[in-house]
């Protein structure tokens, strides 16, 4: 029987408040005037962190205020007040997917992908190697990562030619005070501001052409203060696919005219820090010395040529950098979700065109997916949009047959967190948790030299206790 037919609202759970999550119940609230006002619904929109915005809040690099401006967009979606957010639930140990099945005809997973992709070489377990995706999380104040961080190297390979790699790599050569504008936890100005680095290097295994950031990315590279950027004649290759992706791709083009006018124009100025980008490195090893054994002391890779097709070969060429530290930024991971399937090739909950699927390939009734955990972490945040649109059409497509929820009332969920003690958030305590912090930042308390006339828009709080307690008043 149809949630129409039974008089009530089709209830839907969407586990994951980050873009994809929001623009998933943002599109399914305007769903009443695409089917012609036949249908309300009521939708839940949960998160495992007691604050909402999922990647925006804690995968983009604070210096990044263009793309933060995304968080506009989605305060105006959840402001409505037609779509509940309840945050600090955590899908698998707070609630089962048997919980959402009894209170929910629908539900929609858009938990992202948070961890680092696996870069299988030797060494890479020594101390001092780093996932990317765990060092944004610390700089962005994740609340499950340790206050701490290890910034000790003065020469760092980071690896990777994606928008991740070049954030790491910027966040890393920056000088600290040059960001005490942005909303960094003091912890994280604290360590970055003692780090004693002088190079950051990064790598990618094919040419100029190929990379995967851009343009803004790139670009902010050169915005950095006391930081030379550094590249080398013989990184620049291009092969007949590269020349034809030059000429048929405006953004590639752009990207590979910055990196030559730099090559050619750009002077070392003497600063204090230099950023260098290397292609047609492939890694091969990261070792330690006899000096410091089990730590990371040198990265070698091999010299990689283009083979005409845009795709690279080894050389047998191989040379070696002295760096103290190495993050991989070669992309994210999904994470396997307790009673979903998950293909651990791909790092997705399986799909088609965002119905979940089991083992025999055939739909599960009433479980979706949208986002990194349906396609991948591939494409910009913008993409999830398509990704949303598609799903939420597909559920439509089901309503009629979805298994009605066994409890359907809004207050029902409500009651279940109560009786497990479970400490929820909701959107009003986002909002004076988001109202705290922005007083935090009006009134920073500078040291009263050079940074005095700075304003920080605001101070982000990281401990998940502290998040909960201003969101529910205690």
């Amino acid at each position: 029987m149809s949630t129409s037919a039974a008089g009530r609202p089709l209830r839907v759970a969407i586990i994951g408040a980050g873009p994809a999550g929001v623009y998933a119940a943002d599109i399914l609230t305007k769903s009443q005037e695409v089917q012609g006002g036949d249908f309300a619904v009521s939708i839940d929109l949960f998160d495992q962190h007691p604050a909402p915005y999922g990647l925006i809040r804690y995968g983009v690099a604070p210096d990044h205020p263009r793309i933060k401006g995304i968080v506009n967009a989605l305060h105006k979606v959840l402001d409505r007040g037609d779509i509940r957010f309840l945050g600090n639930i955590n899908y698998g140990r707070d609630l089962t997917l048997s919980d959402f099945r009894k209170f929910y005809d629908a539900v929609i997973f858009s938990t992202g992908a948070i961890r680092d992709a696996d870069l299988d070489i030797p060494g890479v377990d020594l101390d001092g190697s780093f996932g990317g995706a765990e060092f944004v999380s610390w700089y962005d104040g994740h609340p499950d990562v340790p206050r701490d961080w290890p910034l000790n190297a003065t020469e760092i390979a980071v690896i990777g030619n994606g928008n991740v790699a070049l954030d790491v790599a910027r966040v890393l050569s920056k000088h600290a005070d040059d960001l005490l504008t942005t909303e960094i936890p003091d912890n994280v100005y604290a360590g970055l501001k003692a780090s004693p680095v002088t190079d950051v290097h990064v790598f990618g295994r094919r040419g100029p052409a190929q990379v995967k950031f851009t343009p803004l990315e790139l670009r902010e590279l050169s915005h950095s203060r006391d930081v030379d950027i550094v590249l080398y004649p013989e990184d620049f290759d291009f092969d007949a696919a590269s020349e034809q992706q030059i000429a048929s791709n405006n953004q590639t083009k752009t990207m590979v005219k910055t990196l030559t006018n730099w090559l050619v124009d750009d002077e070392p100025t003497g600063a204090s820090r230099r950023l260098h980008l290397h292609f047609l490195h492939s890694p091969v090893e990261i070792t330690d010395s006899p000096e410091t054994p089990g730590k990371v002391a040198n990265m070698r890779f091999e010299r990689t040529e283009l083979t005409g097709e845009g795709t690279v070969r080894g050389t047998g060429e191989f040379i070696d950098y002295p760096v103290q530290a190495v993050y991989r930024a070669i992309g994210y991971f999904g994470s396997e979700l307790p009673e979903v399937g998950f293909d651990s090739q791909r790092g997705v909950i399986p799909n088609e065109g965002g119905r979940v699927i089991d083992q025999a390939g055939n739909p599960v009734p009433g479980i979706y997916a949208t986002g990194w955990i349906k396609r991948g972490p591939v494409g910009l945040i913008g993409h999830t949009k398509g990704d949303a649109l598609e799903t939420i059409g597909f559920l439509l497509e089901d309503r009629l047959n979805l298994p009605p929820a066994q409890d359907p009332s809004e207050q029902a969920i409500i009651d279940l967190l109560v009786e497990r003690g479970i400490r929820y958030t909701t959107w009003e305590g986002w909002l004076k948790l988001d109202a705290h912090e922005l007083k935090l930042g009006a009134n920073y308390v500078y040291d009263g030299g050079a940074n005095a006339e700075l304003v920080r828009e605001r101070v982000k709080v990281v401990p998940r206790d502290e998040m909960i307690a201003i969101s529910r008043d205690k």
